[in-house]
Parts: structure tokens; sequence; C-alpha cells
């Protein structure tokens, strides 16, 4: 598989969360900070930072690269721990609660599977680190959503070779996406109103047709 060809991890994570963000962010390069943003930086600063320490069994890694050549992903894992039987767990920092959809999940997914390939022992587990309430939340590297990485992996590539921008969505993933102002959601959204009015300004409803 070519360079070009590979999917950055982070951008699973945006996809799932919004097509039009993932596209602005990894297409267009376009990025903006927020308060959101800015905290969650702020929080990352030492799983950013390459290195490792040991531990009794427990051999802790940061900042590990990572990659999967089979389905063509790569990036780096907040903290991955190995044990002393050569098995695997990745743990995912995210400063923000649990979301109700499993975008974090997604994310922690591609990373078992890149480590899966590159230490040859399959990973069962994995932990999402809410920084806000200090607490692992564990997550279970299902069959489902192993398939659930491959496909959106997938279908990014074939996003990104289009070159073709996905709608805005315009609803309430908006009002805390730090790229609302490049994105312009609510401007796009009129756009297609005033084109559909336009298009049927003339038409004639069918009930209207025998009056």
């Amino acid at each position: 598989m070519e360079d070009d060809d590979f999917i950055l991890i982070s951008a699973l994570q945006h996809y799932s969360y919004c097509q039009r963000q993932c596209a602005l962010i990894h297409a267009e390069q376009s990025f903006a900070d927020n308060v959101h943003t800015a905290r969650g930086n702020a929080d990352h600063r030492f799983v950013d930072l390459e290195g490792y320490e040991s531990h009794a069994d427990v051999h802790i890694e940061r900042a590990l690269p990572l990659v999967c050549e089979k389905i063509g992903l790569r990036g780096k894992a907040d903290i991955v721990e190995f044990f002393s039987d050569g098995s695997a767990y990745p743990v995912e920092y995210k400063h923000g609660v649990r979301r109700p959809q499993n975008h974090d999940d997604i994310q922690l997914v591609a990373q078992a599977l890149c480590l899966e390939e590159m230490t040859g022992h399959v990973v069962p587990f994995g932990a999402i680190y809410h920084i806000g309430s200090r607490r692992r939340r564990e997550v279970k590297i299902t069959d489902e959503l192993r398939q659930q990485v491959v496909d959106i992996t997938q279908t990014i590539r074939e996003m990104l070779q289009s070159e073709k921008m996905p709608p805005a969505p315009n609803d309430a993933r908006c009002t805390e996406c730090s790229l609302i102002e490049i994105c312009q959601p609510q401007m796009l959204a009129e756009q297609v109103k005033r084109q559909t009015l336009r298009k049927n300004l003339f038409s004639v409803e069918d009930d209207c047709r025998s009056c």
C-alpha cells in the first residue's frame, strides 16, 4: 500500500463524529482551536511526549507510533501497557465525559488492530481514560467494532480520493466544533434551502393539476 493510502487513526474519530469535519481536517488541512481543543491539548501534554517506564511486570510506552499495513492505518497511541507475556493494552486519553456514541471506542479499536499486527498478540481489551473524572472505562474489542474500523477506514480513503466535501450537518454537533467558522454550516444550510426553493418555484403540485 502506498504511503498516501494510509489513513490516520485520528481521522476515524473525526469521521465517526462528523464526516465534514474529517474532510476539512484531513483533506483540506483546516484546523482551529476552541476552549475544548485547548483543554484537550493541555491534558495531553504528558502522553504526547514519547517515553517509557516500567513497573513490576508492566512496561508502559507513551506516544507510541502505530501502523497496520493490512488495512492501511497509522498514528500514535497515548499509552500502551505491555505485559510480560507480550500482550498489549492501549489506553486512550480523553478530556471530556463519556459520549453516548462510540467515536472514542472506534479510535481505540483502531489502535488495537495496529498493535495486533505489530506484536502478533490478540488485543481483547483496551481503555478510555477520562481525564476529568480520572477513571478508566474498559472497552471490549469486539468483532463488530473491528469491522466498523475496517469499513470506516475504507470509506475515509474513498472520500479523500474523491475530493468531494460532505455536506454540513448543521445540528447540535456544530455548536461544540472548533471548525464552525471555517465550515459555516448554517450559511450552507440556507444556500441549500434557497436552491431547493428556486428549483421548485414553478413546479405544479399533483393535487392542483385538476384544479
